[in-house]
C-alpha cells in the first residue's frame, strides 16, 4: 500500500487534517511533515524528500500544496499520485509581499496572535456552526509553532516560483480540491491547476472556505478516498 503524506498549511500542524487522518489511518502508511525551520520552499522540499517514503502519494493544503508542487519539481517519479487543496501554483504577486512586510515587523515585535487574529484568520473560513471551534483550533496551531515558524514560512513563500510547468509535465492521478468559499486561493486557481495536470479531478466542496478538511471533513475525506482508489 502506497504510504500517504500530508502537507499542512501555513502555520498549522497535523490537526489540520485530523478527520482525515482519523478515517484512513486504518487503510494505508499515514505520514505528516511540518514545514519548520527552512527559509525557502526549495530547502523545505529537499528536507521532506530526505525523510520521505521512496514511493508516495502527497497531499497538500494551502502552503503544503505549494511545498507539494516543488516536491514534484524536484523529485517527480517518486509522487505516485497528488492532491492539491486550497492552494495557489503561481508566484507571488508584489501586492502580496507588499501585505507580508508590516505581518514579519508586527510578529517580531511579538504581536503573532494578533496577526493570526486580525489578519489571518478572517480569509479562512465560511460561515458556519463549527467556525469558532476552527478558529480556536488554527490559533492553537500557531500560537503552538510560534513566530520564528512564521518569519520562515512568510519569507519562504514571498520568494516561491511558479510551478506552472511543473503541473503540466505530471501525469500522475491528481486531485485539485477546494471550498467554494476560499478568499485566499479562489477557485479559478483551482480550475487553472485542474487545467494544467494533465489527468486531474477538479473537486469544490459547498459551504466551505479555505480549509475544507475541517470545515467540511466527510465531504473532504471522501474525495480524497476517490483519489487514492482511481486506477
Amino acid at each position: 500500500m502506497t504510504p500517504l503524506v500530508f502537507l499542512p498549511g501555513m502555520m498549522c500542524d497535523a490537526r489540520l487534517f485530523g478527520p482525515q487522518i482519523n478515517a484512513l489511518s486504518g487503510s494505508r502508511p499515514l505520514m505528516t511533515f511540518p514545514l519548520l525551520g527552512q527559509e525557502s520552499i526549495e530547502l523545505i522540499a529537499s528536507e521532506i524528500l530526505e525523510n520521505a517514503p521512496p514511493v508516495f502519494a502527497l497531499s497538500g493544503l494551502s502552503m503544503g500544496g505549494i511545498v507539494a508542487m516543488e516536491i514534484l519539481r524536484q523529485a517527480p517519479d517518486r509522487v505516485e499520485r497528488l492532491a492539491l487543496l486550497d492552494t495557489n501554483p503561481l508566484a507571488e504577486t508584489d501586492e502580496v509581499k507588499a501585505r507580508r512586510g508590516p505581518q514579519i515587523e508586527a510578529v517580531r515585535d511579538g504581536r503573532l496572535r494578533q496577526v493570526m487574529r486580525d489578519e489571518m484568520k478572517p480569509n479562512y473560513l465560511a460561515d458556519g456552526p463549527r467556525q469558532g471551534a476552527i478558529l480556536d483550533l488554527c490559533m492553537e496551531m500557531a500560537m503552538g509553532l510560534g513566530p520564528e515558524v512564521f518569519l520562515c514560512q512568510s519569507k519562504a513563500l514571498m520568494n516561491r516560483a511558479d510551478q506552472s510547468e511543473t503541473l503540466l509535465n505530471y501525469q500522475g492521478t491528481a486531485l485539485v480540491l477546494c471550498g467554494r468559499e476560499d478568499g485566499l486561493c479562489p477557485v479559478e486557481r483551482h480550475e487553472l491547476m485542474h487545467d494544467l495536470l494533465p489527468n486531474s479531478t477538479l473537486e469544490i466542496i459547498e459551504d466551505a472556505g479555505h480549509l475544507p478538511t475541517l470545515e467540511k471533513p466527510d465531504e473532504t475525506t471522501a474525495a480524497l478516498i476517490r483519489w487514492l482508489e482511481d486506477s
